[in-house]
């Protein structure tokens, strides 16, 4: 900056004396420069919401958490405030996984900045924590109205549809299943493009299942393939339309394909329980080795801890196998030992979309429900000798004693009935055990009478739609366990020749 100073111009100025007049002439720009204003409040909020995310890019999680404290204490009124707290949350959420911590940001949010564009991504995350904490269809209510309230009061928001898809789901987990559809299709309706989109059509073309149109899930789910082809959602989707086209609508008569993989016989130690992992690969437990393992491209790996004596095997959402014994339950890798109440005689198991333990005991007239917390109550019905789980939110028993098979919904109310021999040429006896797939069939293991030995398939209205004896396919052995694969093959354990069998 230029400033214009007679003295320093003045020629007859003697030379001692320009030097200081030069020098007492800038003396305003330096000052200047020595005395900077004070910061603004945006300015500052800015600068600090901008090293907070500096530091948590680098990890320096306390770092970046004290820098966004620091900007809700001094300038909480700044726009950047609203987006300190949610990145507060979300820590709690993603890195700590402390759900619970996260609850009073995320309640501030909603009393102090409901005005903010990011209190709509607040909202959904407090619904989505509330629905998590949900352990039966009437506490969704809250959850249900924070994700309501996202569709209300910011109808524009990238949040829209995720909290489309998760009120979906709620509607869905209550039994309103025609709600839920609604729900799923207008969040690739409106936005086809939304990250949640190809979800929303793996869920809406499930429901329209549930709702008994497979025509429309079929086409629903081939749309999704050729819309989203590289996503999760698409393989999904291929194995979903695999499964119902060769059980429901195809329906070939069962083929013997003899030992499996590769015709290996003689290479298991007393193989007693099957089950599938979530992403297809089977999980078997062999009883002379008290270990469970993984099949995965032919190779066996172990998974878990050693365990004796486990009669059922349940897979959980995380991926972890859990073991049930009459010893307890062993959860993942945790080699401690969660008590089942004396259950002695468990006969098949299942975890619900609560996260609510479903356990069959032989000695038991009743169904006992171990909730996450730890806390167990009985469900009234026949005593179970087989359980397994229904994409339905609800589980299958198998009742010898009343020879029946029954659909039960979530609550634990018979939805449908089936006795024993129904649409069969004969009748059976007993149930050995039971099997689903994920998407509406379910295997069943028989035994007795005039039937015997063999196998069926049933679709979700308990309708036979595949079935064959043993006597029928060759098979000499003795069978504990089945589980339906993802290409539509029955696979069966066969305890007493060491081996697997695929029936196709």
């Amino acid at each position: 900056m230029l400033f214009f100073c007679p003295e320093a111009s003045m020629s007859f100025a003697p030379p001692w004396f320009r030097t200081p007049a030069v020098l007492f002439c800038l003396a305003p720009a330096l000052v200047q420069g020595a005395v900077q204003a004070p910061v603004q409040d945006g300015e500052l909020a800015e600068r600090l919401y901008r090293s907070g995310e500096r530091a948590y890019a680098a990890k320096s999680y306390k770092e970046a958490l004290d820098t966004w404290g620091q900007l809700l204490q001094s300038v909480p009124g700044s726009e950047f405030a609203p987006r300190a707290l949610l990145e507060l949350a979300r820590h709690q959420v993603e890195v700590e996984r402390k759900p619970e911590a996260a609850m009073p940001y995320l309640d501030r949010m909603k009393a102090e900045y409901i005005r903010a564009p990011e209190a709509a991504d607040g909202l959904l995350l407090r619904g989505i924590l509330l629905a998590r904490q949900a352990r039966r269809p009437a506490d969704l209510k809250d959850a249900m109205a924070e994700f309501n309230r996202v569709l209300d009061l910011f109808p524009d928001s990238p949040a829209v549809p995720g909290a489309r898809l998760r009120l979906g789901r709620a509607w869905r987990d209550q039994g309103q299943w025609g709600r839920a559809l609604r729900q799923f299709v207008e969040v690739f309706r409106a936005r086809p493009d939304a990250a949640e989109a190809p979800r929303a059509m793996l869920e809406a073309a499930e429901t329209m299942d549930l709702l008994g149109d497979l025509p429309g899930c079929l086409r629903m789910l081939q749309q999704l393939r050729d819309r989203a082809p590289k996503s999760p959602e698409a393989l999904d989707a291929a194995w979903r339309i695999a499964v119902r086209v060769k059980h429901r609508l195809q329906k070939p008569p069962f083929n013997n394909e003899g030992a499996w993989p590769s015709g290996r016989t003689k290479w298991l130690k007393t193989p007693t329980l099957l089950a599938l992992a979530s992403e297809g690969d089977l999980l078997l437990y062999q009883n002379d080795l008290d270990r469970a393992f993984r099949l995965h491209h032919g190779d066996l790996v172990p998974v878990g801890p050693a365990a004796t004596g486990v009669k059922a095997l349940v897979v959980p959402p995380t991926g972890d196998l859990w073991l049930l014994s009459k010893a307890g339950l062993l959860r993942g890798q945790d080699p401690a030992l969660v008590p089942l109440g004396g259950l002695g005689a468990i006969t098949g198991a299942a975890l619900d979309r609560w996260g609510a333990l479903w356990v069959a005991d032989a000695k038991t007239p009743a169904l006992t429900v171990f909730s996450s917390d730890g806390a167990s109550r009985t469900v009234a019905s026949p005593t179970a000798n087989a359980l397994a789980s229904l994409p339905s939110g609800g589980v299958i028993i198998a009742a010898d004693a009343d020879r029946k098979l029954l659909f039960l919904d979530a609550d634990g109310q018979p939805r449908t009935v089936v006795p024993y021999g129904k649409d069969l040429p004969a009748s059976f006896r007993y149930v050995i055990a039971l099997a689903s797939d994920g998407a509406g069939q379910v295997a069943v293991l028989v035994d007795g009478g005039d039937f015997g030995e063999g196998v069926m398939v049933l679709g979700p209205d308990g309708a036979v739609l595949r079935q064959a004896t043993f006597k029928s396919l060759g098979i000499n052995g003795r069978i504990t366990s089945l589980a339906l694969d993802r290409s539509g093959g029955l696979v069966l354990c066969d305890r007493r020749n060491d081996l697997l069998i695929r029936l196709n």
